[in-house]
């Protein structure tokens, strides 16, 4: 089931993005860069508090406050947070500090890396209570990190997590039973468990549910409930799932036929950078369907798209048949939005 070939989750907390918001400009902005940890994996962080610096760092003062740390690592300030963190483990017995210190050390941030050391905290933190060390050391064993790589082990980690309502665990589990190597392909059981993670707010899971929902998957086929996931998929940006919904809502699958609120849709998935967006948005600017017709503007989409390898005839022919002017118009157009997003990338 290839809709369904989606990454694991690395991070040990998932934050939820922003909804999305529509941007009139007629090209997307540049892609936002994210923040890679020395060993090349996305960081993914949710904890946040704010710290006032007027006085110097004495550890067990900082340790007082059982968020220091976490605000430390947040700031990049990570000898402070290993040494609050291992102050709060070692005396109060923290178990989210020790799950902490298991990240800290697995990423090498600020402190040399050490796996074996990574490992051992997270062992600490799931016996102390912590369910995101059960996950990370679910995690751990699936790819092989600081430990013999053991998919049924790393397996029955993640279920313990799940159990406990971990909502990355959920998600990644669900992708196993999907899979069908570690455990038998089942679509009921993955779905359940997708169901976890996506109420939990999982967009990559909601776009799931309404993948299921859409084709009966483990689940009773219902467009109305596909195209709710889609929905909230969508408000917390995933891009895919937003180039779907507005598919649904264009052509009335689901949900009430508006061609107008689905090419507003479509621009928002366009202005995102997703090629194919870019490509339906073209064809309706062609058209004028749910959009005023505009043939310069559809060609720029359409040229846009092609650059990332989305092909179209239709357009093409379209685009050959344009006035000379009309051609450079259009490329201008695209060419001065890759010269901005040179430019914002140096």
């Amino acid at each position: 089931m290839n809709k369904f070939a989606l990454p694991f989750c690395l991070a040990l907390a998932l934050g939820v993005s922003s909804a999305f918001a529509a941007d009139e400009n007629i090209l997307p902005p540049a892609a936002n860069t994210k923040k890679l940890s020395p060993t090349g994996r996305v960081l993914v962080h949710t904890i946040t508090v704010p710290l006032a610096r007027n006085q110097p760092f004495v550890v067990a003062d900082a340790a007082k406050d059982p968020n220091f740390a976490f605000a430390a690592f947040q700031g990049h300030r990570y000898l402070e947070a290993v040494q609050a963190a291992e102050y709060r483990a070692e005396k109060l017995n923290d178990a989210k500090a020790m799950t902490l210190l298991g990240e800290i050390y697995g990423e090498g941030l600020g402190v040399k890396r050490d796996l074996k050391k990574s490992f051992d905290w997270y062992q600490r933190a799931v016996k102390a209570g912590d369910v995101s060390a059960l996950f990370a050391v679910g995690m751990q064993y699936m790819q092989g990190i600081g430990v013999k790589r053991d998919r049924d082990e790393g397996a029955k980690w993640l279920r313990r997590a799940a159990d406990k309502g971990h909502a990355a665990a959920a998600y990644n589990l669900a992708l196993l039973y999907l899979e069908g190597q570690v455990f038998r392909q089942d679509f009921a059981e993955a779905a359940k468990l997708m169901r976890v993670a996506a109420e939990k707010d999982i967009p990559d899971a909601q776009h799931a549910m309404a993948i299921f929902h859409q084709e009966g998957q483990g689940v009773k086929q219902d467009l109305s409930e596909s195209v709710r996931w889609l929905r909230r998929a969508a408000q917390n940006d995933h891009i895919p799932a937003t180039v779907e919904l507005a598919i649904a809502i264009f052509n009335g699958k689901g949900t009430d036929k508006d061609e107008q609120l689905g090419a507003q849709t479509m621009r928002r998935a366009a202005l995102k950078g997703n090629p194919v967006a870019q490509n339906r948005l073209a064809r309706m600017l062609l058209l004028g369907r749910g959009v005023e017709k505009n043939q310069i503007e559809a060609m720029a989409w359409h040229l846009l798209a092609r650059s990332q390898n989305v092909s179209d005839p239709m357009l093409d022919d379209a685009f050959g048949d344009m006035k000379a002017e009309d051609k450079k118009k259009a490329e201008d157009i695209l060419r001065e939005w890759l010269r901005s997003r040179v430019a914002s990338n140096t």
